[in-house]
């Protein structure tokens, strides 16, 4: 299920290197993780819903992925964001 307009555009705000920027690899990883959490309430009421459990998992490994990126790239950008989020590492 996509984000709603304003949630997106508040995300990319919030975590955004500048002005113009929409695709830094923060702005993926928190638009993934919006989405992921998303998710949650969604499993809690359709437990048997499986096709979306496999649309949950790709969007986790892309999510490691652009982390796994900025840790071996950008160690302090990698750290930022982990807090930011509350990811568990």
């Amino acid at each position: 299920m996509p984000l709603a307009k304003d949630t997106k555009k508040k995300v990319i705000t919030d975590y955004r290197r500048s002005q113009e920027d929409t695709g830094s690899a923060e702005v993926q990883i928190a638009l993934l993780t919006e989405r992921i959490n998303g998710l949650e309430e969604h499993f809690k009421a359709n437990k048997v819903d499986h096709h979306s459990r496999y649309g949950l998992i790709k969007m986790v490994s892309r999510r490691k992925k652009l982390l796994t990126y900025l840790k071996t790239n950008e160690p302090a950008r990698y750290k930022e964001v982990i807090t930011r989020l509350n990811l568990r590492k």
